[in-house]
């Protein structure tokens, strides 16, 4: 299709899910800081008023978990449990036991800690090289959290959702067809002031002026109020959001999840490094548009295959950028590792707002590639 519509969708960090993503992977950042080789997989569940951790972790480390958790509660702004969450009053379970010793087989050895498939994406749509919608989704978002924390529009409670559609013409983003933000508030504020601020304040000071037109839908709240919000509107689960996570459904996905997890785990290691590989095929000219995918083997070390699409828009042969890819880039589980520094305790930043496109993280970074 050349003339299209095309709709992604972010969320705050006060999303049910994204704070569970976020306890999940702030608990695996506190055990990198003590120990890199932690092995951790750590599921977060937040339901009213309460919160369950469970899963995996190997480490010389130790991380007050209960305590942590409130932390991160009370971080994102969760003092409520008539309408979202309480930090101080949640309950909070932890189930924790050891990495299983079959997986340690294979991981321990510098293999995959599971099999599956991975995809990596970049387009030259947006400076970040991400698709038009999402990059303006997560904006969005971004923007919504930080006018709630800095005062500007002090009525906000921390859950949000922001979704925005772009018109493509010629397969290019030519305007912004609508945008849909909903966002929870407190409970004595007028809908008429809530939908100017969030027009004035939020959409105007974030998206381009020249995307927008008369015809541009603009929808604020829909349903009217949105009061209950947090885990007492809705339950969270870590591992939710993974198309929020990744291209907002313009890129294929694998399945897997990333928070909670270490660089072990190729769901998330080999997605990041792939995003790698791909934005840099297109920010050295080799296409516009670039999607790979490869798949692993429990235990083994190398991918079982790649598969490189361009969607016709390379400049040279697919199959000479697949041989490039293998001839320039480790994409064992240890070198990915290695490669992009995933030791290090770097995962709370990629947790909300897309774990692409943020410049400061290794995976982004612009090489020169030669082929």
């Amino acid at each position: 299709m050349k003339n299209y519509y095309f709709t992604s969708e972010s969320v705050t960090e006060g999303h049910p899910d994204k704070l569970c993503d976020y306890i999940s992977d702030s608990i695996l950042d506190e055990y990198l800081k003590q120990d890199e080789n932690s092995k951790v997989a750590v599921e977060t569940f937040a339901a009213t008023n309460s919160i369950v951790v469970a899963g995996q972790v190997t480490s010389k480390g130790q991380v007050d978990i209960e305590k942590l958790v409130r932390e991160k509660v009370k971080e994102i702004g969760f003092d409520n449990q008539k309408t979202d969450l309480d930090y101080r009053t949640c309950k909070v379970e932890v189930n924790i036991t050891k990495q299983s010793s079959d997986i340690a087989l294979g991981v321990d050895i510098g293999g995959a800690g599971d099999q599956g498939i991975m995809f990596g994406y970049a387009c030259d749509e947006t400076e970040s090289y991400m698709p038009y919608a999402i990059h303006y989704a997560h904006m969005l978002s971004r923007k919504l959290t930080e006018v709630r924390k800095d005062g500007t529009i002090s009525y906000l409670r921390p859950d949000g959702k922001t979704q925005v559609t772009v018109e493509y013409e010629q397969d290019k983003p030519k305007r912004i067809e609508a945008v849909l933000i909903s966002t929870q508030h407190l409970e004595d504020i007028q809908m008429s002031k809530l939908k100017e601020d969030i027009i004035e304040k939020v959409i105007k000071t974030t998206l381009p002026e020249d995307m927008m037109d008369e015809n541009t839908k603009i929808y604020i709240n829909p349903t009217g109020r949105f009061v209950i919000g947090g885990p007492l509107g809705d339950t969270g689960l870590t591992g939710r959001k993974i198309i929020v996570d990744t291209y907002g459904g313009y890129s294929r996905h694998g399945g897997g999840a990333f928070s909670g997890k270490d660089a072990s785990k190729v769901d998330r290691s080999a997605a990041y490094m792939l995003r790698h590989v791909a934005k840099n095929i297109v920010a050295n000219g080799l296409a516009s548009k670039c999607e790979i995918q490869i798949a692993y083997a429990i235990g083994m070390k190398e991918p079982l295959s790649i598969c490189v699409n361009t969607f016709g828009t390379a400049r040279i042969p697919e199959e000479q950028i697949v041989e490039m890819i293998r001839q320039k880039f480790d994409l064992t589980p240890q070198g990915i590792i290695d490669y992009l520094k995933l030791k290090q305790p770097i995962y709370t930043q990629t947790t909300n707002y897309g774990h692409f496109g943020k410049s400061n993280l290794t995976w982004e970074k612009i090489i020169t590639l030669s082929h």
